[in-house]
């Protein structure tokens, strides 16, 4: 098997550290066409953005797999490898199953599990390359990390197929025990959730047979009735390491294990509480918690959205920087001259020994890859799964249409076409970057030039699926299945490397533009003259700016 090294992961948690990555889940009654979503924006200020891909594959009986920690690359140790593995594209298979993560810390006893030969990376791939439903993913995922330990902090999964989303947090029992604690729910359907970097199960329906099951009932798994999956020793952990003394019913599994705090509540359940308010009347009353002053008053794990979300819902959930809330990015004084929703990091830091903080928003800067991935049941299984792939700055890339049965990556995202300290124009990842950080240096002009880019070419995507869709399945009917994926890994292909293609040309329009904080308008050229100047605009920093400067430098630079 193909094997993958990152650059160092930073997903680390604590007030004042690096948090990364944001996941919501949208089960299928809850959206517009009847798809399940989960999305994942994976951020790191050293993660170079690559589309991963595995082949399916075959081992004969015995073959074992050597696991490399997902984050650092070391070497963790084998495993057994199953007989047959699927087709994976991203974080998504071909059977539509996807996963995504956030990492909450929690406990810091319990970071270290001598021995694991599993971190929560290596997790994910592995179990994709296994499962064909997202309860065959819990089983694998869980199997796992009983059999080989868990070599990561505290993670939250999303876990999705055509029919279901779970959320599953799970956190190693440290240097006593090879294994995890964990647990896992079904989010009803027609509700949402989500994610960020804080663990947000809490109390949860104890072991009946019926409806919930811990692991050594495991074989009841797909049963569809079963909607709470949790560990053995989940509690009895707690109570043994005296963690938690009271009844197994007031049992909190986030309260345990990960305990909000300011940092939870401000930098992280904030983006979930983002979301949801986009879709729900009901989150002011939560606006002190996520503020970080009333930390009792906890969001709920899912919601019933007030009405029905799209794919292009999905991109803009993702590209949030806190608008119209209390914590709007664009409108305090570190948006600058531009309001630009953007802060460079630290996250914290001290002026007279008093600590402050920037807000984290949903959509940062340093973002790796986003995507938001398409599971859906009235398709054929294997030709369904779309990962709506990205790179960089969710608010100003664009998502692109792969199918998850695809046979390769696209150039210009494919694994090892560049790298974080390897500039490349070929690179989607460098491409999109370039257009990116060039806005920040003049937000308000040029990102709405970006975002009606974004716009035009997301929703001739969307008008172009359905008919991708129905060539593929008749080719399906006709030619065979091979047949169906060839022509939809060519789609997803050449669809990909175009876009980027079209993204390095728009930067070259912008920087033509804008360049030198002017804003330039090409002329025709009039009759009888060689050439003509473009017309040209010096907007300055706008009146609001200008009344900052004089407010805080007085007649410093008055004319005389």
């Amino acid at each position: 098997m193909k094997k993958i090294l990152l650059t160092v992961w930073l997903l680390i948690g604590g007030i004042g550290s690096i948090f990364a990555c944001t996941n919501f889940l949208v089960t299928k009654g809850a959206t517009t066409d009847g798809s399940t979503f989960i999305s994942y924006a994976a951020d790191s200020h050293v993660l170079y953005g690559e589309l991963y891909h595995w082949a399916a594959a075959t081992y004969p009986e015995g073959t074992m797999l050597d696991v490399y920690n997902w984050d650092t690359g070391k070497y963790l140790g084998k495993i057994k490898q199953a007989t047959e593995t699927y087709n994976v594209t991203g974080n998504m298979n071909e059977f539509q199953v996807a996963i995504g993560e956030t990492t909450y810390g929690g406990r810091e006893e319990l970071y270290s599990n001598p021995g694991a030969k599993m971190d929560y990376g290596s997790l994910i791939y592995i179990t994709l390359q296994r499962a064909k439903t997202a309860r065959e993913a819990l089983r694998i995922m869980t199997e796992l990390v009983a059999e080989y330990g868990f070599d990561s902090e505290g993670e939250s999964f999303s876990i999705s197929d055509p029919d279901e989303a779970w959320i599953l947090e799970m956190i190693s029992k440290g240097k006593e025990e090879v294994g995890a604690v964990w647990v896992a729910r079904r989010i009803p359907d027609g509700y949402i959730s989500g994610h960020a970097n804080q663990a947000r199960i809490r109390t949860f329906p104890l072991a009946d047979g019926k409806k919930s099951i811990t692991f050594s009932q495991r074989d009841k798994i797909n049963d569809p009735a079963i909607e709470c999956y949790y560990a053995d020793d989940v509690i009895s952990f707690a109570k043994k390491q005296g963690y938690y003394k009271g009844k197994d019913k007031d049992f909190s599994f986030s309260d345990t294990y990960a305990p909000v705090d300011f940092g939870g509540a401000r930098f992280c359940e904030m983006r979930v509480w983002a979301f949801f308010r986009q879709v729900s009347d009901d989150m002011d009353q939560y606006t002190e918690y996520v503020a970080g002053h009333d930390l009792s008053n906890r969001l709920p794990l899912w919601i019933k959205p007030k009405r029905k979300i799209s794919l292009m819902d999905m991109f803009h959930f993702m590209g949030d920087h806190l608008e119209g809330t209390p914590f709007d990015m664009t409108k305090d004084i570190g948006a600058g001259p531009f309001h630009a929703p953007y802060r460079w990091r630290p996250l914290t830091w001290k002026v007279d020994g008093e600590e402050y903080c920037n807000e984290r928003a949903t959509s940062t800067q340093q973002t790796g890859f986003v995507f938001v991935a398409q599971s859906r049941s009235w398709m054929p299984r294997d030709l369904g799964g779309i990962i709506w792939f990205g790179v960089d700055d969710a608010a100003s890339t664009v998502f692109v249409p792969i199918y998850t049965v695809s046979k390769s990556a696209p150039k210009s995202y494919a694994v090892g076409n560049g790298d974080m300290m390897t500039f490349t124009t070929d690179a989607a990842f460098w491409v999109y970057n370039m257009v990116s950080n060039f806005a920040y240096t003049r937000y308000d002009r040029i990102h709405p030039e970006i975002a009606k880019e974004q716009q035009k070419l997301e929703e001739g995507f969307l008008k172009e699926i359905p008919e991708i869709d129905a060539k593929a399945e008749e080719i399906y009917k006709t030619k065979g299945r091979d047949a169906a994926v060839q022509f939809l890994t060519e789609y997803s292909v050449k669809t990909a490397d175009r876009t980027t293609a079209h993204w390095r040309d728009f930067f070259g329009y912008l920087f033509t533009k804008y360049m030198d904080g002017n804003v330039k308008e090409k002329r025709e050229v009039p009759k009888g003259y060689k050439y003509y100047a473009p017309k040209l605009e010096q907007p300055g920093y706008g009146k609001d700016w200008y009344k900052v400067i004089v407010e805080k430098t007085g007649d410093h630079f008055k004319m005389r």
